[in-house]
């Protein structure tokens, strides 16, 4: 799984013009799913989004969770992460996993880190052409690959 993790002082996903998800405070998450993820790539990554440090403390230093700053956190998937520009200008989605893979692990995904997290968690529509509108904080954008571990 590869993922995208903006901090955000808001974002929203709009479908056919209607708001579906919203937040305030938190992650804006970005996550590309391909065959080769199991149910270990989401428990690793959920660890790291939950407990990634980019909010600040009292004194002005990344050293902050998402959960220790009571943040939301919204989930959006995104099979273009797994683009390949390797051969000519046109990416290839080769690696990005089909709907009937990757519809149910991005759903363990989302599950998975409201479990962690114990709240609700906002997503996109799967499959859907989506607006996404964020004012990323920082900014900070983090890209974490479960398959680089030591990136």
């Amino acid at each position: 799984m590869r993922i995208v993790v903006q901090k955000v002082s808001e974002a929203s996903v709009k479908v056919e013009g209607g708001i579906i998800s919203s937040i305030k405070k938190g992650l804006l998450v970005f996550v590309g799913i391909e065959n080769a993820d199991t149910k270990e790539d989401i428990e690793w990554l959920v660890k790291k989004i939950v407990h990634l440090r980019v909010f600040n403390d009292k004194n002005g230093v990344m050293n902050l969770s998402v959960m220790d700053v009571n943040g939301e956190i919204i989930v959006v998937s995104q099979f273009t992460l797994h683009a390949s520009t390797k051969k000519g200008n046109r990416p290839s989605y080769i690696k990005a996993a089909k709907p009937d893979f990757s519809i149910p692990m991005y759903e363990k995904f989302v599950s998975s880190i409201e479990n962690v997290l114990g709240k609700k968690v906002g997503t996109g529509e799967f499959g859907a052409m989506m607006d996404v509108a964020l004012i990323n904080d920082g900014p900070v954008t983090i890209i974490i690959d479960s398959k680089h571990k030591d990136f």
